[in-house]
């Protein structure tokens, strides 16, 4: 009887272990269910709020782009070398994802430039087409064509907007020097005997200098509407005065040189 009772007793603080055994797997497994459905919700939720976001940018630059911003076009062809008037351009707006920093907004920027290159109609003016100050004398000179007697020679490859080195040859004490302590002198024009900027017409220096192009530079030096007649050039008041004091007697005489720096290093 004793043992009987014994056994009861085991079995019963068996069951009685098996289930709080089986609570605890129970309960620890829906634990870590609840902590993985938590995880996918966290998951799911930023995935959502980064699709809602990448679609709100992407909106926002379609806003941007279909707006429109006014920029300076010619009314008409224009030619290179041309000053432009206030009536030869407009303002036309053109879509904001079109627009690049190169183009002109403003009228006042582009009004008394000249051109460098032909400028198409109603084609966005970019600012490297125009120059307020291209080949002009700057506040402290004045361009002075030089006088045929002042000349022994000129460089059949010069042209306009090129550098140049002058010498003088000839002087009284029958030597020859560098004029302008190693400065290099702006050529304004160069000119043919029919008054015709002396350049190559298929392959203009002018319009390969504006684009970088030093292949075409100099290519284009090897071929020209003519010979130089006339050379311009861009001085101070000093330095044409010194050269005519030098060349005024008829013995001196002035050898213009082509400087490599008009193709190797650009203004």
């Amino acid at each position: 009887m004793l043992f009987l009772m014994c056994e009861e007793r085991r079995f019963r603080m068996n069951v009685r272990d098996l289930r709080f055994f089986c609570f605890f797997i129970i309960d620890g497994g829906e634990s870590l269910n609840r902590r993985r459905s938590l995880l996918i919700a966290v998951v799911a939720a930023v995935t959502a709020a980064m699709l809602v976001y990448g679609v709100y940018v992407l909106q926002v630059n379609q806003v941007e782009m279909q707006q429109t911003i006014p920029v300076v076009v010619p009314k008409d062809f224009i030619r290179a070398g041309v000053l432009i008037r206030e009536d030869m351009v407009e303002l036309r707006p053109v879509q904001k994802g079109s627009y690049t920093s190169g183009m002109l907004t403003s009228l006042n920027e582009i009004i008394g430039q000249e051109t460098l290159i032909p400028l198409g109609t109603k084609e966005p003016i970019l600012k490297w087409k125009v120059n307020r100050y291209h080949m002009l004398p700057n506040e402290r000179q004045a361009t002075f064509q030089m006088p045929k007697e002042y000349l022994l020679s000129v460089s059949n490859g010069i042209r306009a907007g090129d550098r140049v080195r002058v010498y003088v040859s000839g002087t009284e004490d029958g030597g020859s020097r560098r004029l302008f302590e190693e400065k290099e002198i702006t050529v304004a024009s160069v000119k043919s005997s029919a008054n015709v900027e002396v350049d190559n017409p298929k392959n203009p220096n002018l319009l390969s200098k504006v684009e970088g192009d030093k292949e075409k530079m100099y290519a284009s030096r090897l071929e020209a509407n003519g010979a130089i007649d006339q050379i311009n050039l861009n001085l101070t008041e000093n330095e044409w005065l010194e050269i005519d004091r030098l060349c005024s007697s008829k013995k001196a005489k002035l050898v213009i040189a082509f400087s490599s720096s008009s193709i190797l290093t650009g203004e």
